[in-house]
């Protein structure tokens, strides 16, 4: 016996997807930051005989800042920063203190914006003179938690499904069925998806503020957070998407409007004028995202951002297209032809082709090596991602064959058939309509007939037709499943006129929901098309948890950052103790960004005895993952400002890979020396970095 889905079991599994996709999502925790603090001077923990006139802390990308984007605390928990933070050199921001700070240990605590619109905060502390009690906590801050990080995180799941549902939907009616522009229940879903992408970019425009800030619910609604939004990459990317969306109205107004009322000829007219203008919308919607996220910082922007877009696109071709089809499927009165579901199958291996090509790009932008997938949070949750992706095409291999099945089985039926029915050029996935559903569609018809016309005649003729054994009464005995009788008939045919014509409308409305019924037993009977549904339902629900993933992929610091912020850390670690093995030397480190292709990286100075006179220094460069790097060129100046000496040229040899060294370095006096440090890693790339350090 053929089993048939029942709504209630849809429901069910519908309801454990939204399970599973709440635990993922709660889960998810504090958005990670994609800015990582690589490096600060003082460096954290170190302790400094005399008072730095500023702190200075340097990101592995640039970041937005405020007023109290950086704060330092003294033991007490009193500020001593001076001014507003500013960018002293690249990703470099500095923020000056008071001078005369007398000795303790002090707290540096920041909170900015990566370019990439997520916040991102931390603390450390160091020390002048002697390290001492405080009363300042040093836990590492974090933002993008709380209600008000939950509500964002939830409000970004919505705007990406709501995109997928929209785009994919609509692009489902234009290229595989333009039959279901008529379809009520496909009609309600591209609605939705507008609806829900529309309200979640309001809502993420409302919390953004908060997000980015304090995290109150209360300052949700703060007009002056919400003006300082405005002014920000990601306030005009959601601008810009509530435009589009005006846009997309129109688009859905005019699909299932003017152009479901056309026949196939102007139909055809049509589709070219809604492809280009629904492309263009599309691709508006998706470099919203791209604009303002990953694709919009860090390595090869220019290239990263058109990836991104069709990435977008292909994910709501396919996964939009299926949701498209899952509700043609089950909720559909109109069946849907084999035809289409070809032509989808079509569309969505395309969409596969360019999901794996734009995610090798990506993959490689955001880890930047092998070892990223397993030694970073991005990269382990990415290795989750791969395997949802693959086990969503292996499904969708399934459903193919259930489509090639019906293919085949719908060229059959009709010949076996032909008496029974007429066939049409394009099949309804091998589901016939009865010859009993249109004999009842007949007697409806008939019976229709039969009323009008004992309308006109009058009580007698409706009498006489009926007991004469008319086609509406006869077709109501011999049919099994129509409780009505031919007494009741005839007693209805008694009536007065428009009693008569009631009742006749009222039976033809009945046969006509028994025919669509017996329709709808046959088609869920068919078990190739039985097969077709539920594995279009299993793709639906791995579809669901894997948009969960990407949404917390989006949330989470990229694994070349990652291992930049560790190379740059452990390299700081390693020179602290090395300064301390060795007494007076010292060791500087700074990561640097020539802003070509592969200029990214670390570099070391090592100056010993770090005395007045003459010093050995070296130079190290490494990559971020701490392999050492070969670049073309190094120089090196020490310039004291206090005293107007310098810049002290230095230009070390070459000794190996990623290394350079001289002796004889001479230190003319004591103080706080400014070291420079330029780095060439092409013919037109380079850059100079810098820190001060104490010497003699």
């Amino acid at each position: 016996m053929t089993r048939t889905i029942a709504p209630r079991r849809v429901r069910t599994l519908a309801l454990l997807f939204l399970a599973v996709l709440g635990v993922l999502l709660a889960g998810a925790g504090p958005a990670s930051a994609h800015a990582a603090l690589t490096g600060s001077d003082p460096a954290q923990g170190v302790v400094v005989d005399k008072a730095p006139s500023q702190v200075t802390l340097t990101f592995s990308e640039k970041v937005a800042t405020s007023d109290d984007s950086l704060r330092v605390l003294d033991p007490k928990g009193k500020r001593v920063d001076t001014g507003k933070p500013s960018n002293v050199s690249g990703t470099s921001y500095a923020v000056p203190l008071h001078s005369g700070l007398p000795d303790g240990t002090y707290t540096v605590s920041w909170q900015v914006v990566s370019a990439d619109s997520h916040p991102v905060a931390g603390a450390f502390t160091f020390s002048i003179g002697a390290p001492s009690t405080t009363t300042v906590s040093v836990t590492d801050r974090t933002v993008g938690g709380g209600i008000v990080g939950w509500l964002y995180g939830f409000g970004r799941y919505v705007s990406y499904a709501g995109f997928i549902v929209l785009v994919g939907g609509a692009a489902f009616v234009l290229a595989c069925w333009r039959r279901g522009s008529g379809v009520r229940a496909l009609q309600r879903l591209v609605v939705s998806g507008w609806l829900a992408l529309t309200s979640a970019t309001l809502l993420l425009l409302l919390l953004r503020g908060s997000y980015t800030s304090s995290g109150k619910v209360g300052a949700i609604f703060d007009l002056s957070l919400l003006g300082q939004v405005l002014q920000t990459k990601s306030g005009a990317a959601l601008i810009s998407r509530l435009l589009l969306l005006a846009a997309a109205a129109l688009f859905i107004a005019v699909l299932f409007g003017a152009y479901d009322k056309r026949d196939d000829e102007e139909k055809r007219d049509l589709t070219f004028g809604l492809a280009i203008g629904g492309s263009v919308v599309a691709a508006g919607l998706a470099a919203s995202w791209a604009m303002a996220e990953h694709a919009s910082t860090g390595l090869q922007p220019g290239v990263a951002m058109p990836v991104d877009i069709v990435h977008l696109l292909a994910v709501a071709g396919w996964l939009g297209g299926l949701c498209a089809l899952l509700v043609a499927l089950y909720r559909s009165n109109t069946p849907i032809e084999a035809a289409a579901v070809r032509r989808f199958s079509r569309v969505a291996f395309g969409s596969v082709l360019a999901l794996v090509a734009t995610g090798i790009y990506q993959s490689w932008r955001q880890l930047g090596s092998w070892s990223a997938f397993t030694d970073t949070a991005y990269g382990q949750l990415l290795l989750v991602k791969i395997g949802l992706v693959a086990l969503l095409v292996g499904i969708a291999g399934i459903s193919r064959r259930w489509t090639a099945r019906l293919a085949d089985t719908a060229v059959v039926r009709p010949r076996e058939e032909a008496v029974e029915q007429d066939t049409s050029e394009d099949d309804d996935l091998g589901v016939r309509e009865p010859a009993a559903a249109r004999a009842a569609a007949g007697s409806a018809k008939t019976a229709t007939a039969t009323a009008d016309s004992s309308a006109g005649a009058g009580p007698r003729a409706a009498h006489g037709s009926t007991a004469e054994g008319g086609t509406a009464s006869t077709a109501d005995s011999q049919e099994p499943d129509e409780p009505e009788s031919a007494d009741e008939a005839r007693t209805s045919g008694d009536s007065e006129a428009p009693a008569g014509s009631e009742r006749a409308a009222q039976l033809a409305r009945q046969k006509a929901a028994m025919a669509t019924a017996r329709q709808k037993r046959q088609r869920d009977a068919d078990p190739d098309r039985f097969g077709l549904r539920r594995s279009v339902l299993a793709e639906a629900g791995v579809a669901v948890v894997l948009l969960a993933v990407t949404t917390v992929l989006t949330q989470t610091e990229p694994g070349r950052t990652e291992q930049e912020a560790k190379a740059a850390t452990s390299s700081s670690s390693s020179s602290s103790a090395g300064a301390d093995a060795s007494s007076g030397a010292l060791t500087l480190t700074m990561p640097f960004d020539t802003g070509g292709t592969d200029g990214k990286g670390v570099v070391s100075v090592d100056l010993d005895p770090a005395r007045v006179g003459g010093n050995d220094m070296h130079v190290y460069v490494q990559r971020p993952n701490g392999r050492a790097f070969d670049i073309p060129e190094v120089k090196v100046a020490f310039t004291l400002e206090t005293k107007k000496i310098g810049p002290l040229p230095v230009n070390p040899d070459h000794i190996t890979t990623g290394h350079w060294a001289t002796n004889g370095v001479q230190i003319p006096m004591a103080g706080d020396w400014k070291v420079a440090v330029t780095v060439r890693t092409s013919d037109i790339d380079q850059v100079t970095v810098s820190k001060n350090a104490q010497i003699g």
